[in-house]
C-alpha cells in the first residue's frame, strides 16, 4: 500500500470539509486513473487540485530518473509556490491510486482565498514550506559548470536569490558531469549549462534569459505606465509595493537581480518583529512579493534602471533592455552594496572565492573548509554564525570591538560557537593561493604584526556604496552618493520638504539609499510604507490622483 508523506512543518496540511466545499463552487470534479498526469513538470499557469479520493505522487523527472517528492491522499492539495507566482511547475503530479480530484483554475483559487483568509493563510504557508523543501533537496533547475567560472556563479546566485530550486553539478568534482554534457551535445566551452524543468537546455544564458525560461516576470521592451514606480525591491521597495497596490495605485516594482535586497542575502533575520524564531531573508521577501501581488502590484526581475528623466509632466525610467517605465511618481529604493577590499590579490580571487552573501548556495561551496568573514555589523555576525554550521572553522575579522557595531545577541552566540574564531582590531592585507583562495594575510591594527590564516572562501560585509549611478546629476546627493531627502534635499526657495521627498517633485527615497537612514530591515520597511502616504499627498496636491483610487491610504 502506497504511504502518504507525513505532514511535517505544515507543508502538507489537509483541507477542512468547509474549505473543500467553498472551492467546489469554483471548480470541477473529475475521476482519475492510475498514471494520469495532473500537473506536468515545466508547465506554466497550471491549475489547483484537491485530492478527494485515491493518491497522487509529486515526482521530479530527470531524463530516465524519477524521484518522488511527496505522496498525497484525500483532503490534500497539489502544487507549490509557482502556482501563485506564475512560474513553471517544478515537479510532475501523477495519479498512483485511482480516485477523484477537484480542479480549480488558478485565478478562481485566488478569488476564493481573497475572501477566506484562513484558507489563504493555509495554502500560502504550505506553498512557502514546499518551496523551501524543494530548495533544500536540490529539485528544479540543474546548473552544470565549473566552480571557477564567474558565469556559473552568476547563474547559481541568480537562482538562489530568487529562491528558484536548483541543483549544482560541478565539472571539477562530478565524474558523471562530462558524460552528461556529451549526452546533451554540449562542449565544455559552452558551459555553464542550465537544464530547465521542461527539459529546455540553455547554454550560458543571461539572467534575463533564465528568468524568462522559469517564468519570472522579466520586463518586456516597450513602455509601461503606472502611478508609482518602485526602483529596488529590498525591504523598503517591497513595503512600498504592498502599501501602494493595496491603496489602489498602479504599482510597478523593478530590481536588477532579485527581490529582497541585502536582507534577501541573510540566512536568518532574528530581530524582525513578529518572527521570534527568526526568518530567512529570502523567505521574508518571498512573502512580501506574494502579498503585493495579491493587491495587484507588478514585479519585473531582472530589470536594471539606467536613467531617470522628465517627459510631459511624468517621469520616465529607462531600462537596460531598451524598455521604459512611465510613471507619475518614483520611489528610489535601490539600497547600497557592500564595498570591495582594496588589498593585494582581491581582484584575482574575487570571481572564484569572494562572496557578498551567506546563504545555503554559498555554504555548499565551502562545506568543511576554513572560511573568513570580514565585517563588524549584524550582517557579518549572521554570516559567521550561519557558515559555522558548514565550514570547518570561521574566522571573523573586525577592525574594532564588536560591541560598537553588532547586536548583543549575535555577539553572545558567536562567543559560544566552538568553530567561530574572532579576530578584533584586524584587517586583511593580502589574498594568497593558486587557482583559488587558500589563505589570508591579516594585520593587527595596534601592533602592526602580520600573520596568515587559512581560508578557502572570503565573505565581505563592510561599508556601503549607494546604488545611485543611474540617477541624474540634478537630484541632490551627499558627498558619498547617498540621496538627500527631506530638509537635507531642499532646493533654494523651497524649504520644508517631507522627510522622504528628494530635490525632485514626485520623486522619493527610502531605505539604505537615503542619506542618514537607519540601516535596519524594520526601519526600511517603515520608510517604504510611509513613502506611499507621501505619494498620495503629492498626487492629490497636483490633482493627479486616479479617479478610481481616491481613498485616503491607511
Amino acid at each position: 500500500m502506497l504511504r502518504e508523506t507525513p505532514d511535517r512543518g505544515w507543508a502538507y496540511p489537509r483541507l477542512a470539509d468547509a474549505h473543500i466545499q467553498a472551492l467546489a463552487g469554483q471548480g470541477q470534479r473529475r475521476r482519475t486513473h492510475t498514471g494520469d498526469v495532473l500537473i506536468r513538470e515545466g508547465e506554466e499557469h497550471y491549475d489547483f487540485f484537491v485530492v478527494l479520493a485515491g493518491k497522487v505522487a509529486e515526482v521530479e523527472e530527470y531524463g530516465e530518473d524519477k524521484r518522488t517528492i511527496g505522496v498525497h491522499g484525500p483532503g490534500r492539495f497539489l502544487g507549490e509556490l509557482s502556482l501563485i507566482t506564475g512560474q513553471a511547475a517544478l515537479c510532475t503530479s501523477q495519479v498512483r491510486e485511482p480516485g477523484e480530484v477537484l480542479r480549480v483554475p488558478a485565478d478562481r483559487l485566488k478569488a476564493v482565498i481573497a475572501q477566506d483568509s484562513t484558507l489563504g493563510d493555509l495554502v500560502l504557508k504550505a506553498y512557502l514550506c514546499r518551496r523551501s523543501l524543494l530548495i533544500s533537496r536540490g529539485a528544479g533547475l540543474r546548473v552544470i559548470g565549473s566552480r571557477f567560472s564567474p558565469d556559473s556563479r552568476r547563474l547559481r546566485e541568480f537562482a538562489a536569490r530568487n529562491r528558484i530550486p536548483c541543483q549544482w553539478i560541478d565539472l571539477e568534482h562530478d565524474q558523471d558531469a562530462e558524460a552528461l554534457l556529451r549526452g546533451l551535445r554540449v562542449r565544455p566551452g559552452e558551459t555553464p549549462v542550465v537544464i530547465c524543468p521542461n527539459g529546455q537546455v540553455l547554454r550560458n544564458p543571461s539572467n534575463a534569459e533564465l528568468a524568462h525560461a522559469v517564468g519570472l516576470p522579466a520586463p518586456r521592451p516597450g513602455v509601461t505606465v503606472c502611478d508609482l514606480a518602485v526602483v529596488g525591491a529590498g525591504p523598503a521597495g517591497l513595503a512600498a509595493a504592498v502599501y501602494g497596490a493595496s491603496e489602489g495605485l498602479v504599482t510597478v516594482a523593478l530590481d536588477e537581480l532579485a527581490t529582497g535586497g541585502q536582507a534577501g542575502r541573510s540566512s536568518r533575520i532574528e530581530n524582525y518583529p513578529g518572527f521570534p524564531a527568526g526568518i530567512p531573508g529570502g523567505e521574508l521577501a518571498e512573502r512580501a512579493v506574494v502579498q503585493a501581488g495579491k493587491f495587484g502590484a507588478t514585479f519585473s526581475v531582472p530589470a536594471r534602471a539606467c536613467g531617470l528623466e522628465e517627459r510631459e509632466g511624468d517621469y520616465v525610467i529607462r531600462l537596460d533592455n531598451g524598455g521604459e517605465v512611465m510613471t507619475r511618481t518614483v520611489l528610489i529604493a535601490t539600497g547600497a552594496q557592500y564595498r570591495k577590499l582594496d588589498v593585494a590579490g582581491f581582484e584575482e580571487f574575487e570571481a572564484s572565492s569572494v562572496y557578498y552573501a551567506a546563504t545555503l548556495s554559498e555554504a555548499l561551496f565551502c562545506r568543511d573548509d576554513p572560511v573568513a568573514v570580514v565585517g563588524g555589523g549584524n550582517s557579518a555576525g549572521q554570516a559567521a554564525l550561519f557558515m559555522s554550521r558548514y565550514a570547518r572553522i570561521v574566522h571573523l575579522l573586525a577592525r574594532r570591538d564588536l560591541g560598537e557595531t553588532m547586536s548583543r545577541y549575535l555577539i553572545d552566540r558567536i562567543e559560544t560557537t566552538p568553530n567561530a574564531d574572532t579576530h578584533l582590531h584586524t584587517e586583511v592585507r593580502e589574498l594568497l593561493g593558486n587557482d583559488t583562495l587558500e589563505r589570508l594575510v591579516v594585520q593587527d591594527r595596534g601592533t602592526g604584526q602580520r600573520r596568515e590564516l587559512p581560508a578557502r572562501a572570503l565573505f565581505v560585509f563592510i561599508g556601503a556604496a549607494p546604488c545611485t549611478d543611474w540617477l541624474p546629476d540634478r537630484l541632490a546627493k551627499d558627498a558619498d552618493g547617498f540621496v538627500l531627502a527631506g530638509p537635507d534635499g531642499d532646493a533654494p526657495g523651497q524649504p520644508g520638504r517631507p522627510l522622504l521627498q528628494t530635490s525632485l517633485p514626485g520623486v522619493f527615497a527610502a531605505g539604505d539609499v537615503r542619506s542618514g537612514s537607519i540601516k535596519r530591515v524594520a526601519a526600511a520597511v517603515g520608510e517604504g510604507a510611509a513613502a506611499v502616504q507621501l505619494v498620495w499627498k503629492y498626487l492629490q496636491s497636483t490633482g493627479r490622483a486616479a479617479a478610481g483610487s481616491a481613498a485616503t491610504p491607511t
